[in-house]
């Protein structure tokens, strides 16, 4: 797909026409509405990092993946298992990192360490150096409803239009299995397999746009900032999709109730 290509060159071949684009898009989704909540979204994005890798000789040195956010104490961060990379170039000194926006508006870069992950909910968690970040608040995901409104916070694309936070609004369109039950054993792939083993569970699926860099933002209440899920297309749509040819458009996110699991066995 697209965003899954975009994703792995770095957005380098995005042309200026396919930017321009990308930005017309963007804001047509990001500014209707929000004047109503903008306290809840000045609070919420202290939280907001980049993650990706870091390599001192590199350049850039910090090569971005995706979003993440603060959770726990403030000094873990929950994003995407997949925004994680496989593997790390040891000899070069390559580290998974994160990147915050400081006060005075300079981008700060940590290194950072996995300490947990849930394969099955595509879920990881980090544990960053240096000063604790604002942890955001999990809230009740087995209270949401259908037709309810959210937001959702990360970096879009964040290769080409940089680490600045991008906040969207979003409904939750379905409740639904993340696996969709096939009608033939035959028709079940390798990845639907190992979703059904490890417990089949329901996401939420949105009726927002996600771009390349947003997975792992957090959607979260407009009013309480309470995160209730955990922004993921690749992993789900995988799994749900995997007999289109063509992207559907369609968003999901991992309910918030995965994440408090994941960090109970933390502790």
């Amino acid at each position: 797909m697209v965003c899954e290509r975009l994703e792995r060159r770095g957005c380098s071949a995005v042309s200026a026409r396919s930017l321009a684009c990308a930005m017309a898009f963007l804001l047509a989704g990001a500014s209707p509405g929000l004047a109503q909540n903008p306290s809840t979204i000045e609070r919420i994005k202290p939280s907001i990092l980049a993650v990706g890798t870091f390599e001192r000789l590199r350049n850039p040195q910090f090569s971005f993946a995706g979003t993440g956010f603060a959770v726990g104490d403030g000094s873990l961060v929950a994003t995407n298992e997949h925004v994680l990379a496989r593997m790390l170039d040891i000899e070069r000194s390559e580290t998974i990192a994160i990147a915050v926006r400081a006060q005075d508006d300079t981008v700060q870069v940590r290194t950072a360490r996995k300490v947990a992950s849930d394969p099955s909910a595509d879920l990881a968690l980090l544990r960053i150096d240096g000063p604790r970040l604002p942890p955001l608040q999990l809230g009740d995901s087995d209270g949401v409803r259908e037709g309810e409104s959210y937001l959702f916070t990360g970096f879009p694309i964040g290769a080409v239009l940089g680490l600045f936070p991008v906040t969207h609004r979003t409904m939750i369109a379905a409740v639904t299995p993340i696996v969709i039950p096939a009608a033939r054993a035959d028709q079940l792939d390798a990845r639907s397999l190992r979703r059904l083993k490890a417990g089949a569970f329901r996401v939420f699926q949105l009726d927002g746009t996600a771009y390349p860099g947003n997975s792992g933002s957090p959607v979260y209440h407009p009013d309480s900032g309470e995160v209730i899920g955990i922004l993921n297309s690749v992993f789900v749509k995988g799994t749900k999709e995997s007999a289109l040819t063509q992207p559907s458009g369609i968003s999901y996110a991992i309910p918030a109730q995965k994440l408090k699991e994941l960090l109970e066995r933390t502790r």
